[in-house]
């Protein structure tokens, strides 16, 4: 009797159950993350509006960084606000350079917590070189493979044109060209992450070599947007290393 009467009061006075009650944490727990979420998002954009509004400010002497390897190159403006159009464009990508570190950072915070340890054991080695490989590759690009590329494009046709280019032409090139290389800098990671899955093994990995300096030649000539051989070579040989070092690191960890 006491059971069917509590019954009856909760369904007349709308008394939730245990099970709703369960329910309504989750609710609450699932609105925690999406505030948590929304407050780092919020920080990111914010950060990255701060570094992209100071790279502005300063923009001469970041323009002057990106002409470096154009040594002698004259620079024409082609249409009205040209280079004020690309000097937004250039602050905005060195201010989100300048700020992926911290906002990998918030990433982290964000997921972590989420993770078993062993999770938390594979991902952050695994982030943390990710960003370190990017920085590396961004830094090849911009010490070896720009200079070579632009060098190439310069003596083919010193006889025949005077070379006066478009900076925001010029930019988009650079820009291209070191950020793509960035990428192409994951691939030890993106095989760890394949041999961690046990997909594939290191050792099939190092017994495919033969391929991949053919995958890699194509890469090059891919990404590298001269047709010149010494660039496409340099970059060649970057992701046949870096492949290599990929395979060796799944053996050491027999994987």
């Amino acid at each position: 009797m006491n059971d069917s009467l509590s019954t009856q009061f909760n369904k007349e006075y709308g008394v939730l159950p245990t099970r709703s009650i369960a329910v309504t944490d989750d609710e609450m727990a699932l609105s925690e993350h999406i505030e948590e979420f929304s407050q780092r998002l919020i920080f990111c954009l914010i950060l990255l509006s701060f570094f992209t509004i100071a790279c502005f400010i300063d923009i001469k002497e970041i323009v002057k960084l990106f002409q470096a390897p154009a040594d002698g190159i004259k620079f024409l403006q082609f249409s009205p606000g040209e280079y004020f159009f690309a000097s937004v464009k250039i602050a905005l990508f060195s201010g989100l350079l300048i700020s992926s570190p911290a906002i990998l950072y918030q990433i982290l915070l964000y997921t972590l917590p989420g993770l078993t340890k062993k999770e938390r054991d594979v991902v952050l080695p695994m982030t943390i070189g990710s960003g370190i490989l990017f920085g590396v590759g961004l830094w090849f690009s911009y010490s070896f493979l720009v200079p070579a590329a632009l060098k190439f494009f310069i003596a083919y046709g010193a006889d025949v044109v005077e070379p006066f280019w478009s900076f925001e032409q010029y930019f988009n090139f650079v820009a291209v060209l070191i950020f793509s290389t960035g990428l192409a800098f994951q691939v030890p990671i993106i095989q760890i992450v394949v041999g961690l899955l046990g997909i594939i093994s290191g050792k099939t990995m190092l017994s495919s070599w033969k391929y991949v300096v053919v995958i890699s030649t194509i890469l090059g000539a891919v990404i590298t947007p001269s047709t010149d051989p010494i660039t496409q070579i340099l970059l060649s040989s970057a992701l046949l290393a870096l492949y290599l070092s990929g395979a060796g690191i799944l053996i050491v960890l027999n994987k």
